[in-house]
């Protein structure tokens, strides 16, 4: 394919000031960099683009943005000529994300939970008239949906009426009263909205392999109309509707093992293929006048971009001197004549740049990484691939710290990843780039289950999970011990989430394989798990249980696959780490490993944050918690090592 707007992430430009430097390319043979400290690492900024809406103001000199550069998320007017920011919330504890201006740019929504329990509420703020809770309650999660009607209009869904289903609100944009426009008994998810408001698309979930597309016309007795009626399994996910709100952008996994673009009409019916790749298109959306079609692929862990003027039907070109790295959150002026996006390396954290689509001028606007940081110590990554036991190849993000060699061999951890289902991806990280200054190697193992890699590959570890998606991290320290930089004897794992799960599961079934764990919100008793999810998952369990299992039918699976009742085969050192807040994997789950391989005598390390829930929205926590993996393995791993050699 001929893409011409496309990005990889590969070694990226070191970006020092809002002028782009020569890129400062990290030698492989580099004598070992000076170690920074974890805060050093995190005084690094994230910048988040608010959604496609409007995130620029209307007379296009500010972008609205999330930044975390006061050690909590919050929102920010970044000025496009100054590059100020101005801070347009204030948090000192719960995160606060943008979602974007209103049409007239004096106000604009917000969202935020509390302490990270996962209960978002929407708000209103602005200069003249302050912040207001759209969605007020107890106990009720809500979320921005689209705006529609130029404007004048917009639409949230909240699971107030009931906790398992969200249904969907029509807010005045000028006094905010509100409209029950569709009544969610169907358990639909993931919304688009046509921008006349009329019409809406679901998705209702069957089995994690299997679902369909409802069609909901507002303001009719018709009940939603399934559109997409077939046999066998098929997934579909829905983009949004055309600008002349003619057809409905879905993707479906039909015809291929990778997702393609579709278009269904919604006059005549007829289904017409619209973009297809050697990979999942993940996205697909329109510039405010619909002139641009904008879609993101997945390849081989790497977003690539593609916009077409559907004018003329070219691709268009972004200037060759921008840096190179994955392209995210592209957004238009309403006008058309400015975007704006994120390009992260995995040497380069986000930042910000706008490009003039009529002359190709661009700006970069933000400088993310910590000056104190020289970007030719960071690591890059780099794409491999390995056979498993039975010879399927993992795809894998494999990081060599600077100075490790075949003479200066270095300790390594295969980084699982959360899910089941997700994907480790190229790009910028804190935590591994951390890691790798201090000298270790990092695997990120895109086991069987994972995401990005076709559906066959997806569903390879149904109802087979800590069995055969196990081995496949199993044979990641195989992997490791095949390169001669990297010391044979000194090879851990690290995950979080369902990565935190497959640390334990390694630990407990097949305990002699890696010499330290560091779990990091896992799971590790999935008859507790399964059966405490959150109520708002009610759309999607029947889908979940069709991959994990029924509670009720699968229970004695569970068990046997459930860490904790197998804490007696610990035997090496474990790092677990919690939030207090978690709604997805509960504090008592930790507790209990705990005290099971305290009571085993195994020596297990305990980081428990107070004011977090399923993953980190403070600074502060993620440099105690990096500095924690650091520690833990510098003791166990790293030190533990030359202390037995010297015996």
């Amino acid at each position: 394919m001929n893409n011409s707007f496309r990005f990889q992430a590969v070694a990226t430009a070191l970006l020092a000031s809002v002028f782009l430097l020569p890129p400062a390319v990290a030698d492989p043979n580099t004598k070992t960099p000076p170690t920074y400290s974890a805060e050093v690492f995190y005084e690094t900024t994230d910048f988040l683009i608010s959604g496609t809406g409007y995130a620029f103001s209307p007379n296009k000199e500010h972008l609205l943005i999330t930044s975390d550069e006061s050690g909590v998320y919050n929102v920010y007017a970044l000025n496009l000529k100054t590059n100020q920011r101005t801070a347009l919330t204030n948090s000192t504890t719960n995160a606060v994300y943008a979602i974007n201006y209103f049409p007239d740019g004096e106000r604009y929504l917000y969202t935020s939970d509390n302490g990270g329990d996962e209960l978002n509420h929407v708000y209103v703020a602005g200069a003249k008239t302050g912040a207001r809770d759209l969605t007020p309650g107890e106990k009720l999660k809500a979320a921005f949906v689209a705006w529609v009607d130029d404007g004048t209009a917009f639409i949230l869904q909240t699971n107030e009426r009931d906790s398992r289903f969200f249904d969907l609100y029509r807010y005045d944009a000028s006094n905010f009263e509100r409209t029950l426009i569709f009544e969610n008994d169907l358990g639909l998810g993931s919304f688009v909205i046509s921008r006349d408001g009329t019409k809406a698309a679901g998705i209702k979930s069957r089995t994690s392999a299997d679902n369909n597309i409802y069609l909901i016309a507002f303001g009719s007795d018709a009940a939603p109309q399934n559109i997409t009626k077939h046999e066998g399994n098929i997934s579909y996910s829905v983009y949004g509707f055309t600008p002349e709100n003619d057809k409905l952008v879905y993707g479906t996994n039909q015809y291929g093992e990778f997702r393609q673009a579709w278009s269904y009409d919604l006059v005549s019916n007829e289904k017409a293929k619209l973009v297809e790749d050697d990979w999942d298109i993940s996205y697909l959306f329109y510039s405010p006048s619909g002139r641009y079609r904008v879609h993101g692929a997945n390849v081989d862990a790497s977003t690539e971009v593609t916009i077409i003027d559907r004018i003329s039907g070219e691709q268009v070109t972004l200037p060759t001197t921008l840096p190179q790295g994955n392209l995210r959150s592209v957004r238009f002026t309403r006008d058309e004549t400015y975007i704006a996006f994120l390009i992260n390396a995995p040497t380069s954290p986000s930042n910000v740049f706008t490009v003039n689509l009529q002359n190709q001028s661009f700006a970069q606007h933000t400088k993310a990484l910590n000056p104190e940081i020289n970007a030719a110590h960071l690591v890059n990554s780099k794409v491999v691939r390995y056979k498993s036991f039975d010879g399927l190849e993992i795809p894998s993000i494999l990081y060599k710290p600077l100075g490790a060699s075949k003479d200066n061999p270095v300790p390594a951890l295969v980084w699982v990843h959360g899910g089941p289902g997700g994907q480790t991806r190229t790009g910028y990280s804190a935590a591994i780039q951390h890691l790798a200054n201090n000298g270790y190697a990092i695997l990120g193992a895109n086991n069987r289950g994972s995401s990005g890699y076709g559906k066959t590959f997806f569903h390879m570890d149904d109802k087979k999970h800590g069995d055969v998606d196990l081995q496949d991290i199993v044979y990641g320290r195989k992997y490791l011990e095949s390169l001669d930089w990297v010391d044979h004897e000194r090879i851990g794992i690290i995950g979080g989430s369902y990565g935190g799960f497959m640390v334990m599961a390694a630990l407990a079934f097949e305990p002699e394989v890696f010499d330290v764990g560091i779990n990091i919100f896992g799971v590790t008793n999935w008859e507790r798990t399964l059966t405490s999810i959150p109520p708002w998952w009610e759309s999607f369990k029947e889908s979940l249980y069709s991959e994990m299992g029924d509670p009720e039918t699968d229970g004695e699976r569970h068990r046997q696959i459930s860490p904790l009742f197998h804490a007696k085969n610990v035997t090496k050192p474990v790092l677990i780490v919690q939030g207090a807040n978690d709604p997805r994997v509960l504090q008592v789950e930790s507790d209990e490993m705990v005290a099971a391989l305290r009571e085993n005598n195994v020596p297990v390390e305990y980081v428990l944050f107070p004011d977090e829930g399923h993953g980190f929205r403070s600074r502060a926590n993620r440099i105690t918690a990096s500095d924690a993996y650091v520690q833990f393995l510098d003791t166990y791993l790293k030190e533990a090592s030359k202390q037995d050699a010297s015996e």
